[in-house]
């Protein structure tokens, strides 16, 4: 028997190594395929899909992404590929993210809309006369783009006796069908009939920024303010003769009707005729909005 030698043997082992190779049995193209012009997922191995936008360097091997480059931000598992090299950018995304993340945040505007669609004025007014629903209109429009919501069409809840056409405007009919949400996302009412059910509550009838009205509530801030203007009747429909003139007069002679912003009486009473958050009492006076616990305020719809 012929004896072969240690050199001779490693010779033989390292050419049949490089025959195998050449044969094509020492790859795997389910992990290390190339790009192939023009294929819809951009790789011709195992990569789930090639990523076609927002990617910042061409990519020849396997990509591991998932993102298509959607202008939405959003990952859609399917690439548009490239003849060659993928570059980036082939779908009209305009992010530029790195290799396996999304060039989106979900928003074509890239920011979020705020979820604010009911707030109780900031502001206050020492008399009744508020320009009208024109002028109250525009107090609510002008606070909520500060807040970051001025997008949305805006409408003072106030009933008056002369509207167009000399008609009765009810408050109810200006703001929308709902839902609406205060500040901090909280439902306020899901519709116009769940809205006139409902109880003034300090912890949800907010200002435009989030923060409670003073009130009657447990250690509330001074001075009393939960006096709200409305002109209405507890059903949203006018309470006539109590608008300030249909919120146009300072008048000492003349009211308004007020709600309850935290439906609570002197003292913290919850009895039921304190509750209802758009109609309890008259006003001092279309004078002054403070006697009684008002400064003043409205409150705020987004009516679309």
């Amino acid at each position: 028997m012929r004896t072969i030698s240690g050199s001779c043997f490693h010779g033989l082992v390292v050419a049949a190594s490089l025959a195998a190779i050449a044969c094509g049995g020492g790859g795997d193209d389910s992990t290390s395929g190339t790009s192939t012009g023009g294929a819809t997922s951009g790789t011709t191995g195992g990569a789930t899909s090639a990523t076609t936008g927002g990617l910042t360097t061409g990519t020849t091997g396997t990509p591991t992404s998932t993102v298509t480059g959607d202008p939405t931000g959003a990952s859609t598992g399917a690439g548009t590929g490239s003849t060659g090299a993928v570059t980036g950018g082939s779908s009209g995304s305009t992010g530029g993210a790195s290799e396996g993340t999304s060039s989106g945040s979900g928003s074509s505007s890239g920011g979020q809309e705020s979820p604010l669609s009911f707030f109780v004025t900031s502001d206050t007014s020492p008399t009744g006369d508020l320009g009208g629903l024109a002028g109250a209109d525009q107090r609510c429009q002008d606070l909520a783009d500060a807040a970051g919501a001025g997008a949305k069409t805006w409408r003072a809840y106030l009933s008056v006796e002369k509207g167009p056409d000399d008609l009765p405007v009810h408050a109810k009919d200006r703001i929308g069908a709902g839902p609406w949400f205060n500040a901090k996302g909280v439902m306020i009412a899901s519709d116009l009939a769940d809205l006139h059910t409902k109880d003034g509550d300090h912890t949800l009838f907010l200002d435009e920024y989030g923060a409670m009205i003073n009130g009657q509530w447990a250690d509330s801030p001074k001075p009393n303010e939960h006096d709200i203007l409305t002109g209405s009747n507890v059903d949203g429909t006018l309470l006539a003769g109590k608008t300030c003139a249909d919120w146009t007069s300072a008048d000492p002679a003349l009211f308004a009707q007020v709600g309850h912003s935290d439906g609570l009486g002197p003292n913290m009473n919850d009895a039921p005729m304190y509750r209802p958050w758009n109609s309890v009492h008259e006003s001092g006076g279309c004078n002054d909005t403070a006697p009684k616990g008002g400064a003043g305020r409205i409150y705020c719809f987004a009516a679309d």
